[in-house]
């Protein structure tokens, strides 16, 4: 019996990944500031939950409806071109407009990762959580193309620097070699395929220079083009079954997880 129940429950941030409510890592979060009741309880990390249980995130209840519209509605995944000062969470900690707000999209869609406030340019909602998951992992190497400005010339050492990685102290981590590119007196293309906070403003700090502008132009297939300020379109389905093909040797497991799942199918404890 409780091998069976064992069976039908899955994690809760799983759950509310795949009922459209907020990816994985987001839903960590809400559930560490207790935002989030499981049967009238608050839910803490781990919590696994099965059919029948009453969950309540955020305020708004999430349970087997909200999931069959969600099927039926079918898979949504938009190109938005984020203006600055607007912000990719949606928290009440910044006051600022925030990504959701801004598109009023008629379903509810979350974003794919980040861009801080005062960057703007491409960033993906989509109503899928697996797919969120697969693009944010840094272990599956996805690329995504920026354009930045910063306060003084680009030098051939600066390049070089930025190519090789970039020692980053507060963080205690050296960035992983990426394409980086002069397009200007004061202005670079960076291709970058991991997602650290901050990473290309912390870079050029740690060079001693300051990010002026900074615009992502592409994410692995999908590209801003000429997508105006504060829009948003639907990818297309050419763009979209690229995307899946691009995705289909990713994994939406962490490292730690992808590696416990390894030591089990070789029978490690």
């Amino acid at each position: 019996m409780n091998e069976n129940k064992e069976t039908e429950s899955i994690r809760l941030n799983k759950y509310l990944s795949e009922m459209g409510i907020c990816s994985r890592r987001e839903a960590d979060r809400l559930i560490e500031k207790g935002c989030v009741l499981v049967d009238g309880n608050p839910a803490v990390m781990g919590t696994r939950v099965g059919p029948g249980q009453h969950i309540i995130c955020n305020g708004t209840i999430v349970g087997e409806k909200r999931g069959r519209e969600q099927k039926r509605l079918g898979p949504v995944l938009l190109a938005v071109n984020k203006p600055k000062g607007v912000v990719c969470t949606t928290s009440d900690n910044d006051r600022a407009m925030n990504i959701v707000e801004l598109v009023k999209y008629p379903e509810r869609v979350y974003p794919v990762g980040r861009l801080d406030k005062d960057s703007e340019g491409l960033i993906f909602m989509t109503n899928q959580g697996d797919l969120v998951n697969k693009i944010m992992r840094s272990s599956n190497a996805h690329e995504k193309e920026y354009l930045v400005t910063i306060n003084r010339p680009i030098t051939a050492e600066f390049l070089k620097n930025m190519r090789k990685g970039v020692w980053l102290k507060e963080l205690n981590v050296m960035t992983k070699p990426c394409q980086v590119e002069s397009v200007g007196k004061q202005e670079f293309r960076i291709i970058l395929t991991q997602g650290l906070n901050r990473q290309i403003r912390r870079m050029c700090q740690a060079l001693q220079c300051r990010v002026l502008e900074l615009k992502r132009v592409r994410i692995m297939n999908v590209r801003l083009g000429n997508l105006k300020t504060g829009t948003y379109r639907r990818v297309t389905l050419e763009e979209y079954q690229e995307l899946i093909k691009l995705l289909e040797s990713s994994t939406s497991l962490s490292y730690a997880e992808s590696q416990k799942k390894e030591h089990c199918k070789h029978g490690r404890k």
